[in-house]
């Protein structure tokens, strides 16, 4: 399948070689354009000959929208700052065009398993999985298909109650590629009675201890060859630790109560709601055995970081009741209401609170304020229209700790809510100059001055 690639290269780049590359690409089944907004949403690659201003305008301009996977490729060395800077600046990779043959091989391998990575994330079962369209989302759920698709490594989900970690697993699992892959086993840590933690773990053998009555396979055996999900793995008391790193490093376990020795193999999912590393620090977590788990971390952030994610799960969740038919819609001040709401409970809390409305709805327009319950219902004051969050307040402290003037946050301030205008608008210029509250002709003129600023 060809894989639409965009270009871009600064003015003192050697063009010739730009093109002698671009003609290896096709022939690589890799169609390559020059860089222009309408192409911005696929992966792309800028060559430069050094690392300038004008190069990370470039790619923070090209990876606004937290998707485009972007290749940089230089003609010689890059010092190691500028390497970082040119990842914070939105580039996925960066690659020294040494030996033509090399850098073709390079940059194709990168594109193909970026449109390997794209197709998953794309696809129904990772969308009917995990709902949202943040960027936070998009990040963790690029990090999980490649995680899970392409290595057996194992994954360690953090994260607050409701964010949705065992969906996670689920999907580690789901994608796991071994065509005689066996099962997922599900153990919750925080159910576990120490005196019976050897029979969850290990099984046991008939008459190995009081009530014994028959032998039993524990989740090493129940999870071989396939995924063994540990939830909450964070409330596993010492001892048990101890015994889960010996199964991990050797492979091997004894039923209690017997002396032969099994094999198992699978791959573990650990999830948990406590800060595991401060636990090491303190002493209570094995240091060797969270290096083990934690061979990919990944973190789910909670619903109050995230957003954008509340109305497409709120719609989810409604469409969910509402399966034979078309669900209502909320208006404008229950959107507002689910925007400004606190969710203590994350995804899962939102979920209640979509349940609970629509046991007071009647009729088939949209959902109103008198469906929200009165025990749900915010104490209004003269704040309650005041937009501007915590993280708002944080990105100003950031720039103007950095030595950022008021004339440059002003005008990003601007970029970023024309951006997203924009975007949202799916590109239609007069509902964004709506939104924003300028006109068509004003707007067209912001954008233009800031394609020129660039």
């Amino acid at each position: 399948m060809a894989i639409n690639v965009w270009v871009r290269w600064v003015s003192d780049y050697q063009k010739q070689a730009v093109h002698e590359i671009a003609e290896l690409l096709a022939q690589q089944d890799i169609v390559v354009q020059d860089y222009d907004e309408h192409l911005a949403r696929n992966p792309g690659v800028i060559f430069s000959s050094e690392v300038t201003p004008q190069i990370c305008e470039q790619l923070r301009e090209s990876s606004h929208n937290g998707q485009t996977q972007i290749l940089v490729c230089c003609d010689t060395a890059i010092p190691g700052d500028a390497v970082w800077q040119l990842l914070g600046a939105g580039a996925s990779d960066v690659l020294v065009c040494s030996e033509c043959s090399t850098i073709i091989h390079e940059i194709t391998s990168r594109l193909r398993r970026w449109a390997a990575v794209d197709s998953l994330v794309s696809s129904p079962t990772v969308q009917n999985i995990l709902i949202g369209e943040s960027q936070a989302l998009k990040a963790i759920l690029r990090q999980i298909v490649e995680v899970a698709h392409f290595t057996d490594a194992s994954v360690l989900v953090l994260g607050e109650s409701g964010t949705g970690k065992e969906l996670l697993a689920n999907l580690t699992h789901t994608l796991d590629p071994r065509p005689d892959k066996g099962d997922l086993v599900i153990l919750d840590c925080t159910t576990i009675v120490p005196e019976l933690s050897g029979s969850e773990f290990f099984g046991h053998e008939r008459g190995a201890f009081t009530g014994a009555a028959t032998s039993r396979d524990g989740v090493f055996a129940l999870a071989n060859g396939g995924t063994l999900f540990l939830d909450e793995v964070g409330e596993l008391p010492l001892t048990l630790q101890t015994q889960l790193l010996r199964v991990i490093q050797e492979h091997t376990f004894k039923r209690v109560g017997g002396n032969a020795w099994q094999r198992t193999s699978f791959r573990l999912v650990c999830a948990t709601n406590r800060d595991l590393w401060a636990q090491v620090q303190q002493g209570e977590f094995r240091a060797d055995l969270y290096y083990r788990i934690a061979s990919n971390i990944c973190h789910l952030p909670p619903l109050r970081e995230r957003p954008e994610d509340i109305f497409p799960l709120a719609n989810y969740f409604l469409k969910e009741s509402y399966s034979d038919q078309n669900p209502p819609a909320l208006d404008t001040p229950v959107q507002e209401y689910l925007l400004r709401r606190e969710y203590p409970g994350n995804v899962r809390d939102l979920k209640q609170v979509i349940a609970r409305m629509l046991c007071r709805y009647a009729g088939e327009g949209a959902i109103t304020v008198g469906c929200i319950p009165p025990d749900d219902r915010p104490i209004w004051t003269e704040n309650w229209k005041e937009w501007r969050d915590t993280g708002f307040e944080r990105a100003i402290r950031v720039a103007l700790n950095r030595g950022i003037g008021l004339k440059v946050i002003s005008r990003h301030t601007e970029e970023t809510a024309i951006r997203i205008a924009v975007d949202e608008a799916s590109g239609n210029l007069q509902r964004a100059a709506q939104r924003l509250g300028v006109t068509d002709r004003a707007l067209q003129m912001r954008r233009a001055a800031q394609r020129q600023e660039v």
